[in-house]
Order: C-alpha cells, then sequence, then structure tokens
C-alpha cells in the first residue's frame, strides 16, 4: 500500500474515533440533562396561608402529613401559632412543625426559621403534657437557624413604644429584632452556640453592648444569660445537624417532604401590606431560601384560604366588616389568635386579593377551610375587584395608601342556611354552598381540592377530580 493510501485509510480511521467521541459527548451530555431534570424521586409539597394568616394551614399541614415522611418549617418564628385538633385535644404549635404530632413523621426547623430556645422547650413540654410523644427522635433543627434571644423581645416592645401611635402592632416576639440581627450579621446561629462557647459569649455580648447604646432603657443580666444559654446549649445538641444536606438526601431516596409555611403571603415582608407585615418572605421565595432548596424541587403549591377574610394587627383592610356581621363572624368563627390572643378582626371573601397571592405563589390546589362558619349567613358578598380614584384596577395595590383607599365591588350570593358540619362527600354539600366554591375556582382558575367544615382534623371533604 502507497504512503498516500495509508494516510487516507488512517484519516477514515480516525475521522470515525472522531465521531464516536461526538457520539459519546452528546449522550454522556444527554443523560447529565436527564439526570440533572430528574435529581429528584420526589417532589416538595408546600402548604401556604394565602390571606393575612390563621387560615388553618395546620389542620391541612395535619391532613397531609399522615402521608408524609418529613414535615418542614421554613421561617419565622413563634409570632405565628398553628392549632391541630386531635381526639378533642389542641395541640398548639408555635415553632414545631405541625406534621409532629404524627409518630412517624421527622420534623425539621429549618434554616430560615428564628427560634426561641426557651420558648421551643416551653411547647415540646406542654404538646408532650398532651400526648405529643418520642419527639426527641425526630425533630431535626439546623444548625444555620437564628436564635431569638430574650433581648430581642426587649427591643422589640422597646421600638414599638418608640413609634407611639404609629406602632404595627407586633406580637412582641423579637422577630423583627432577630431578623435585622441577621441581616446586618451580628445575628446569633445555632451554630454559634454548639461551638466555642467563649466565642458565642463575645457575640452575645457585643450584641448586647449595641442595644445598649441605642436604647437607654434597655437592660440585661449578661452573665445570667449565658449561664442559662450553656445549659440550653446541651439539651439542644442532640437536635441540631445539616438540615440541607439532610433534605436533599431524603428527597433522592424518594422521601415524602411537606413544608409548613407560617404567617402568610399578605404578611410577606415583600409582597404583603408593608410595613404592617412580618420580618420573613412567608411566599414560596421563602421554602427555597429557608431550606436550602432549589426550585426545581417543588411539586404542588397548596393555599390555604378561609371561607372568608381576617387579619390581626394593624393595616388596611378592604373587605373589612365594622358592624353585626363582622362581629358574627368573629365570635361564631372563634377568631382570636393562638399566639397573642388578639381578637381578628373579620370580613368578606377577597378575590381581588387571592388572585394577587396566587399570582405570586402559583398555587396549584386550594383547600378552603371554615365554610361552616357561613352555615346561617342568607346572604354572602365576596369581593371580585377594586376601584381606586373612580376607576377599576386590574393589581394589587402595591401601596398601603392607595390600598386603604380603594372601593371594592362585590357580588351577592344567597347563602345555604342549613349545616354543612357532617358533610364528607361534595356532593352533599348544599347546592349553593357547591357554587359558592365553583365561584371561587373559577375566578382564581386553581381548583378546590379540600373544604373545611370544623375543628376536628376529620372534618375535612376531599373533592374528587
Amino acid at each position: 500500500m502507497s504512503a498516500e493510501s495509508q494516510v487516507a485509510v488512517n484519516g477514515t480511521a480516525n475521522h470515525h474515533n472522531n465521531s464516536g467521541n461526538h457520539t459519546d459527548a452528546r449522550n454522556t451530555h444527554e443523560q447529565m440533562c436527564h439526570r440533572r431534570h430528574n435529581l429528584y424521586v420526589t417532589k416538595v409539597t408546600v402548604v401556604l396561608g394565602a390571606q393575612w394568616g390563621d387560615e388553618g394551614k395546620g389542620k391541612v399541614v395535619d391532613m397531609l402529613a399522615a402521608d408524609a415522611d418529613i414535615v418542614c418549617r421554613c421561617q419565622g418564628g413563634n409570632n405565628a401559632g398553628h392549632t391541630v385538633v386531635v381526639e378533642g385535644k389542641d395541640f398548639d404549635f408555635h415553632l414545631l412543625p405541625s406534621g409532629i404530632i404524627h409518630e412517624k413523621c421527622v420534623s425539621v426547623i429549618g434554616n430560615g426559621v428564628v427560634i426561641h430556645l426557651p420558648g421551643l422547650f416551653d411547647e415540646l413540654a406542654k404538646n408532650e403534657a398532651k400526648g405529643l410523644k418520642s419527639w426527641e427522635k425526630r425533630l431535626i433543627i439546623s444548625n444555620r437557624a437564628h436564635l431569638v434571644l430574650d433581648l430581642h423581645q426587649q427591643v422589640d416592645g422597646l421600638q414599638e413604644a418608640e413609634k407611639g401611635g404609629k406602632s404595627l402592632g407586633t406580637t412582641k416576639k423579637g422577630i423583627g429584632p432577630c431578623y435585622s440581627s441577621k441581616a446586618t450579621r451580628n445575628g446569633i446561629r445555632v451554630s454559634d452556640l454548639l461551638g466555642d462557647f467563649k466565642v458565642f459569649s463575645e457575640k452575645f455580648e457585643a450584641l448586647a453592648a449595641m442595644y445598649k447604646r441605642l436604647y437607654p432603657d434597655f437592660s440585661v443580666d449578661v452573665n445570667a444569660e449565658l449561664a442559662r444559654y450553656r445549659e440550653y446549649a446541651e439539651r439542644l445538641r442532640p437536635l441540631v445537624r445539616d438540615s440541607v444536606s439532610f433534605l436533599h438526601a431524603a428527597l433522592k431516596e424518594g422521601k415524602s417532604v411537606l413544608v409548613e409555611g407560617a404567617n402568610a403571603a399578605m404578611l410577606d415582608i415583600d409582597f404583603g401590606t408593608y410595613p404592617y407585615v412580618t420580618s420573613s418572605n412567608c411566599s414560596i421565595g421563602g421554602v427555597l431560601t429557608g431550606l436550602g432548596l432549589p426550585p426545581q424541587a417543588i411539586g404542588e403549591v397548596i393555599g390555604v384560604v378561609k371561607a372568608y377574610t381576617t387579619r390581626v394587627g394593624d393595616g388596611p383592610f378592604p373587605t373589612e366588616l365594622l358592624d353585626e356581621t363582622g362581629s358574627f363572624l368573629q365570635k361564631r368563627g372563634g377568631e382570636v389568635g393562638v399566639t397573642t390572643l388578639r381578637i381578628r378582626r373579620c370580613g368578606w371573601l377577597d378575590l381581588a386579593l387571592l388572585r394577587y397571592t396566587s399570582m405570586v405563589n402559583g398555587y396549584t390546589a386550594i383547600c378552603l377551610t371554615k365554610l361552616d362558619i357561613l352555615d346561617t349567613l342568607k346572604e354572602i358578598k365576596i369581593a371580585v375587584s377594586y376601584n381606586l380614584h373612580g376607576k377599576k384596577i386590574d393589581h394589587f395595590p402595591g401601596s398601603i395608601t392607595d390600598l386603604g383607599q380603594v372601593e371594592v365591588n362585590y357580588i351577592t350570593v344567597p347563602g345555604w342556611l342549613q349545616s354543612t358540619e357532617n358533610v364528607r362527600d361534595f356532593g352533599e354539600l348544599p347546592p349553593q354552598a357547591q357554587d359558592y366554591i365553583r365561584l371561587i375556582e373559577n375566578e382564581l382558575d386553581v381548583p378546590v381540592k379540600w373544604i373545611g367544615v370544623g375543628k376536628g382534623r376529620e372534618s375535612i371533604i376531599c373533592v374528587k377530580d
């Protein structure tokens, strides 16, 4: 064979070899893309409050937790309260995920939560006395979570007092000051407490000194607090781990993960009625940052909607009822804050508000709660849109000044005037109640999958597809 022929043959062979390499590279790329797309065997289910809180999220989480392996809190602190009624007993949860009542569930308090340790241990003791079992083996606390100290609570009260008549109506649980410490990078995390105690002490003393400079009335016994936290550290240590790697490993193994949002969309620090909001992101974004999850890990996003609207504290409330109907809803609905014992303001269901929170959170389903509270009303109003300065608007106002000036456009629908408390099938609801639910579905373009008709965990209707 001539040299030229040999070169030609070798060249052809090399060409084929290169083609094979390109094919292998393409296959590897496609396999990698497939793996990334299917990174998680299961998807996270998220439960979020769709209004101003107190929608009954705890009951929904309790129901879904029956089929979950892990239930997580992602943000907020013990300024939120969820109640679960089991066999006639009220279990009140403030920092603990409501799913902890299920003995097969692991409960995770994520890095986005701010933890008041005295409150946490008190909450555990109270619920243990009511029948909560084996929580020591099923509770995980993120080492990245920040600590709410008693000095944060003291500062919360001092800040509210400074505002006088313009106070925000906070719970004075220290949540805002703790998140402020986190943002200004002088906060204290769980990992600090469990690390070198000398370093923890220095951070604590620096924070106390700063508050003393800012607030003349501030006072704290540093030595006593440090002694107390040295004891808390040993009680806390067995519960703490890296929650981010734990959750990612669980999802890859096919574990079922449920996230319980605290507070609600209209209290979100970015999307709520600022400044009458909480200090964290209680919309879908807070789930990602509060647990270290990427967007592709999220599956179902369930918005919990009360069949009317309530809010605690100050701030604009377009559908608020300052009449006998408002008082009726408050009394019949037992509208008193779990955490603060404050009376909740009551008003009609607001679809303009719900369209907005659905847009932000991307609800895939709705759980409508407390339908039974409307059972005795002859007529029911529903807010469908707002007018501002005489013109209908197609967005939810970002300014509380504008929100306080809107005129609400209502429709009136007939009530059903019969009890729904013992109904367990959608088809057995009164036709007017069915129409009320279908109207909500059609206006929001989101299916109502569950309907709450009482306090107990059994008082719920699962709507078949």
